[in-house]
């Protein structure tokens, strides 16, 4: 990625601008994950211990260039300085006087955290004024963001134009073992797939049905996979317009000599969604209409087993139900339960699957869990990353 190694940089008595995504989910003012931020932390560190002045930049939420009180980074800073186990100013915006000041004010070590880069609508924009005013404060530029690295902002692609720029450690670990799996995969290489729509994912099925041994599909994307095999899925979730998922099915038909497709053949269904909602098993062509879908049924969950413990790869993308519901998250637990009982490389592509990864204790035994989720998927799909194109094309990449 790049020609100077992110650990050879010389940081002591600069002001190194580091680009992470913190962007956690906040309740009554506190973190309640700290994935993201744990995965920032030796990167942080790193800087710190070397001597540079850290001044750490993040969005949180959307609030669409203007500030929103609750979208503060202030609970993410005394959350950061507790992982991190030194201190985290907090600054009291992005760019102008003020912060110029603060950062003035650093000693070598010192950890600064901007406010959030998206009160600003320069910041998604990739205005070059924006980008331009966030580079004047610091000498060099550390990407890594992997989160946020298929996004064209300022503080991902402007700012490498005016400062020498690099690649983070975690950013550059993520596309290390995302090339891994994609392109030396240890075989059998299975995909497990779930979550909401297939219209989101029509270009990763496409790519996965290139190179993949098999493939086992639940949630709402499989769901939208049966009403487009003719299948009445009842009120389940799926996607309003069936014409790419029957796209997908034609597709899935004409690789199936070299690609096993897996879909549910029965499921946990109910006529609501609620944690004690009524629930029965039932097979794929007995939903009824007034019925949705919730999670894959016990059959489907030992057919996937079977076929996830064959492999020796595996990428986990998306959970088989509504997993947050105890009622409902028996087959997103049983997929991981077949993951980690394969011994498989497993890589998580973030979101929802590294949330139920966690909820069910097994986040540490997983090779990778992405801090990804859309831009792993752009990755996976096969799109160049605008945030790392933009480091390969500057003179400190």
């Amino acid at each position: 990625m790049t020609a100077v190694r992110f650990d050879d940089l010389d940081v002591k008595g600069k002001r190194v601008l580091v680009r992470e995504d913190l962007n956690v989910p906040l309740e009554g003012g506190r973190v309640t994950d700290m994935t993201r931020i744990d995965a920032a932390v030796p990167t942080l560190r790193s800087l710190s211990d070397r001597g540079a002045k850290v001044i750490v930049m993040s969005h949180l939420g959307r609030p669409e260039g203007k500030v929103v009180e609750n979208l503060r980074l202030a609970p993410v800073a005394e959350a950061l300085a507790q992982a991190l186990g030194r201190p985290v100013r907090m600054a009291p915006d992005s760019i102008g006087a003020a912060v110029r000041a603060a950062i003035a004010q650093m000693s070598d070590g010192d950890v600064l955290l901007l406010e959030n880069l998206r009160f600003h609508p320069g910041e998604e924009a990739n205005d070059p004024a924006f980008a331009k005013s966030l580079a004047e404060l610091g000498d060099l530029y550390v990407n890594d963001a992997f989160g946020t690295a298929h996004r064209a902002h300022a503080s991902t692609v402007g700012i490498t134009r005016d400062l020498p720029s690099y690649a983070g450690p975690l950013l550059t670990s993520e596309l290390e073992i995302l090339d891994r799996v994609l392109l030396h995969p240890e075989r059998p290489f299975i995909a497990v797939l779930g979550g909401a729509k297939v219209s989101d994912k029509i270009g990763v099925i496409d790519r996965l049905l290139m190179i993949c041994d098999a493939i086992v599909i639940g949630g709402g994307m499989a769901n939208t996979l049966l009403a487009a095999q003719g299948f009445d899925v009842g009120k389940s979730l799926r996607d309003s317009d069936l014409a790419p998922a029957k796209t997908i099915v034609h597709e899935i038909e004409h690789e199936a000599a070299k690609v096993d497709v897996h879909l549910p053949s029965d499921a946990v269904v109910a006529k609501e969604l609620s944690p004690d909602a009524e629930t029965r098993d039932a097979d794929i062509d007995q939903i009824a209409p007034d019925e949705m879908i919730l999670d894959i049924g016990p059959g489907t969950a030992m057919d996937f087993r079977g076929v996830i413990l064959e492999a020796k790869t595996v990428l986990w993308n998306g959970p088989m139900g509504v997993f947050e519901m105890d009622a409902f998250g028996a087959g997103t637990e049983a997929v991981g339960q077949a993951i980690v009982d394969s011994g498989a490389v497993c890589v998580v592509g973030g979101g929802d699957s590294a949330a139920a990864a966690h909820k069910f204790g097994f986040a540490d035994k997983m090779t990778h869990i992405s801090t990804g989720g859309g831009a792993t998927l752009e990755y996976i799909e096969g799109k160049e990353l605008p945030g790392v194109a933009a480091l390969r094309s500057t003179a400190g990449a």
